[in-house]
């Protein structure tokens, strides 16, 4: 009920402002569990995610998105609890393990998942070193990965601010990675690393962000 209210509310805001154009929304099955890969340009990217699908996608959300004051901290606490986000306290010692233990459990219900494997916003509109959380997900699952690719977010809303900008927003989702191969190999490191290599290798040739092989946290 509160998601689809919040569909009701905000889509006419996010057609004004970004007027999305989707294509491939056929690859992102309509039940099922299913993994959204995406790069990352700005607050809004989960948004417009949220709203051009039928279905629900779950994301992880940090937990202070659910704990800030005032009536801007109000709103967002009631946008992404609404959307059934989940809250991570990232200060947690274990959070990383949650996480991913949260995620499988999203899955095993049916559900999509959402995640940017790059961890944090892009800080120059480039595309970094994906971590390989989605992937060893994925291989312990069994559930496909679809990467998706957003571009025109960070020019409706600029990252660092709550101003939103009329522009153009293209979603692509592309066709699902296939790793039913590697299934029954030993799932180490190296193959994990391997496959978000090539996960990203497909959100930049579609994205055509410059991609810089370092994670985000080693330049911000």
């Amino acid at each position: 009920m509160l998601f689809r209210m919040l569909k009701l509310v905000m889509a006419p805001f996010v057609r004004l402002f970004g007027r999305p154009v989707v294509t491939g929304r056929e690859y992102v099955p309509r039940r099922g569990p299913v993994i959204l890969a995406g790069n990352h340009l700005s607050f809004s990217d989960s948004l417009f995610l949220i709203l051009v699908l039928r279905r629900r996608v779950t994301f992880l959300a940090k937990n202070e998105y659910f704990t800030g004051r005032g009536v801007r901290g109000r709103l967002m606490s009631w946008f992404f609890t609404s959307a059934g986000q989940i809250p991570v306290d990232r200060r947690h010692a274990g959070r990383a393990a949650a996480s991913l233990r949260q995620a499988t459990e999203i899955l095993e219900r049916g559900g999509i998942w959402g995640i940017y494997p790059e961890g944090a916003r892009s800080p120059d509109g480039r595309l970094y070193r994906g971590r390989t959380g989605a992937v060893r997900v994925a291989l312990a699952t069994g559930a496909p990965i679809v990467p998706v690719v957003l571009r025109g977010t960070d020019r409706v809303n600029p990252p660092g601010t709550t101003i939103w900008r009329p522009g153009r927003v293209r979603i692509t989702f592309c066709p699902p990675m296939d790793l039913t191969e590697h299934r029954d190999k030993p799932h180490n490191q190296a193959l994990a690393r391997e496959l978000t290599d090539q996960l990203m290798r497909i959100l930049a040739a579609h994205s055509g962000q410059e991609y810089v092989d370092a994670y985000v946290t080693k330049v911000n």
